[in-house]
């Protein structure tokens, strides 16, 4: 592919992706941004870590409302329960290495899905236990859904 010659990054994001892959495989390294390269990718390392936050608020939140609303169990919290579950499940799968913070993020992510769980259920926060009260391996068995 034959991209702008220069591409700066604050330009066009896009660009400088294509020309900086393309000046490391020609092995032209004195002409890459190193220090901006570095930040993109420890940008894309926080990322993963947000996005396991947000999937475990998500199914967090979910298994509040399943455990604290039980007359308003329906399929579609189910499926968001099943779905959350297998993306974490992808997600770890992808980067391995975030095994290593998941206890952390679980209790991260709990804060989150308890202010999610207040505003969509209706319940006061403090109905709520103060931390999160299910293990990781409940969190992720496919099985589990609080009563």
């Amino acid at each position: 592919m034959n991209h702008q010659t220069n591409a700066t990054y604050e330009g066009d994001f896009y660009a400088w992706l294509y020309k900086s892959a393309e000046l490391l495989r020609r092995r032209q390294f004195s002409e890459l941004d190193l220090e901006q390269i570095a930040e993109e990718l420890e940008g894309m390392a926080r990322s993963d870590k947000r996005q396991l936050i947000n999937r475990f608020a998500v199914l967090l939140a979910h298994l509040l409302k399943w455990q604290y609303q039980p007359e308003k169990r329906s399929k579609s919290w189910e499926r968001t329960i099943r779905e959350q579950r297998k993306r974490i499940s992808l997600l770890l799968e992808d980067s391995p290495s975030l095994k290593s913070e998941i206890e952390q993020k679980l209790a991260d992510a709990y804060e989150i899905a308890v202010l999610s769980a207040a505003n969509e259920t209706g319940l006061d926060e403090d109905r709520f236990p103060e931390s999160c009260e299910y293990t990781l391996d409940e969190v992720l068995d496919a099985g589990f859904y609080p009563d």
